[in-house]
């Protein structure tokens, strides 16, 4: 009896152990470890983040390509026409080449986040269409050909389809009163001749709303049966516990597809917030606490859009959430000022939340 209740325990425990080398094991793979079948984990960054330090090493971890959230725009990396900031940028491609990850070019060309005097003429007045396509080609000569063979893929275009439906599929931007519709195109043929070898995408919010997708459909074709060199669109994906649901995700990537592009979440998060306010200010009906609730719907969500990006992986290139942490998301105080949002897969203290492990669990 005794010799059966020894073999007993040495049995539990060879199995105890067991367990706990598969516990570390696990500890020891990042997104990019559990998604490696699918496509590449990535993740938007500042400078800041890549010093050495906690999320530093979390980034090395978990992630296998790098977006630079802020300092490839217009405005932070060509403040001035004779003037080019390459610093922030050179950080985050040294950064990728280093620890073997990829790296994707955020933006070329967008509304915001673009200096002044690409529009002005000399006398104040607005610059001729010449004039600014000229401005569009040297930048984007100057910015892809500096990154030629480091930067993998760029957002050529950001947000150039209006949202709601109108006499024209455009925003009523600089770039579309001065240049026109051509703008699109030019962008994309200057960034492929600078770099012939990167992948080229159009990016865009809302892509899972009917209206938005076809117009953002219509646009796409237009290119390709002109012959513009387009090669991918970006669904930015800033989406709420609550949306998108499975039949749009799907609808969109499908439609996508559909004109043998390939298709790249470009900027996710989940917030726990309702989506699509106009409001600015704090309320009392406002609450900033991250409730067992919240993160269960939130969990709910990732776990299903991850399941639908696993599904379509032949149409899917490419993951990446939009800032590392909840310990600060571009969603904090925006759009109510004062409110606290908790959007991503990890915690304030960088430790993996319960939507992380839904997202790795299949």
């Amino acid at each position: 009896m005794v010799k059966k209740i020894l073999l007993l325990s040495c049995f539990l425990f060879s199995l105890f152990i067991a367990k706990g080398q598969q516990v570390s094991q696990q500890d020891k793979r990042g997104l990019k470890d559990y998604y490696r079948g699918f496509f590449p984990i990535g993740v938007a960054v500042s400078p800041g983040a890549l010093k050495v330090g906690d999320e530093a090493e979390l980034i090395k971890k978990q992630f296998s390509s790098l977006t630079a959230e802020n300092v490839m725009k217009p405005q932070p990396i060509h403040p001035k026409e004779k003037e080019f900031n390459w610093g922030p940028a050179d950080q985050i491609v040294e950064f990728g080449m280093t620890n073997n990850m990829k790296v994707r070019g955020h933006t070329l060309c967008w509304h915001n986040q673009t200096p002044d005097w690409f529009f002005e003429g000399e006398d104040g007045k607005p610059a001729g269409k010449e004039v600014v396509l000229q401005r569009l080609k040297t930048h984007i000569e100057a910015v892809v050909g500096r990154y030629q063979g480091k930067v993998y893929a760029w957002d050529v275009v950001n947000e150039a389809i209006v949202d709601a439906p109108g006499e024209t599929i455009y925003r009523n931007t600089n770039w579309y009163k001065i240049v026109g519709e051509e703008y699109v195109a030019n962008a994309f043929e200057y960034a492929h001749a600078a770099d012939p070898d990167a992948l080229l995408f159009y990016n865009d919010y809302n892509t899972i709303f009917p209206g938005k997708r076809e117009r953002i459909f219509q646009l796409v074709k237009g290119l390709l049966d002109k012959g513009v060199p387009i090669h991918g669109i970006g669904m930015q994906g800033h989406w709420s516990v609550t949306t998108p649901i499975a039949a749009e995700l799907e609808n969109t990537i499908t439609k996508f597809a559909s004109l043998g592009l390939t298709v790249q979440l470009t900027e996710l998060d989940i917030s726990i917030h309702d989506k699509g306010e106009s409001r600015r200010e704090l309320t009392a009906s406002d609450t900033t606490t991250f409730t067992a609730e919240k993160e269960q719907k939130q969990a709910d969500q990732y776990a299903l859009i991850m399941e639908i990006l696993r599904k379509n992986k032949k149409n899917i290139s490419g993951v990446t959430f939009w800032n590392i942490s909840d310990r600060h998301s571009w969603l904090d105080n925006f759009p109510v000022k004062g409110r606290k949002d908790y959007p991503l897969l990890f915690d304030q203290n960088l430790q993996p939340k319960k939507a992380y492990w839904r997202v790795v669990d299949f």
